[in-house]
């Protein structure tokens, strides 16, 4: 328990966790990767990959100041973690449509499976970085 509560010291913002942290660098590598993308592919897989990518981030950032209710915490934190598997799912389209290399495609694929991991752990442990209302 006492290491836990150096950790939550640790953390002042969503920033300062390490998932965020981990799902912001990837959705910049994904913006990067999917410049290379096809310009028909503009309206579709490139804006879909590149937006469930950074609402990852977006409602990580949400869920964080969220945190005075658990229900709308845990609520956010599912959002994200929904937003993952949709990236997921594009990064295997640009891969069969070849637009990424298998091992560009794997990486990615298991870099958001390190996030889901985190998102579920915050999910599974919401209680101890819920606000304490009566202080």
């Amino acid at each position: 328990m006492e290491e836990q509560e150096k950790r939550k010291e640790l953390v002042k913002s969503h920033e300062d966790l390490a998932v965020y942290q981990m799902a912001f660098d990837v959705a910049m590598k994904i913006f990067e990767l999917s410049k290379r993308f096809p310009v028909e592919e503009r309206y579709s897989l490139t804006d879909q990959i590149r937006r469930s990518s950074r609402s990852v981030c977006a409602n990580l950032a949400e869920a964080w100041r969220k945190r005075r209710y658990e229900a709308a915490f845990i609520a956010k934190l599912n959002d994200s973690e929904a937003e993952s598997a949709e990236t997921q799912v594009w990064i295997k389209f640009a891969v069969k449509c070849q637009y990424l290399d298998l091992e560009q495609g794997r990486e990615l694929y298991g870099t958001y499976n390190q996030v889901l991991s985190g998102l579920v752990h915050l999910i599974n442990n919401s209680h101890h970085w819920i606000i304490n209302k009566s202080k």
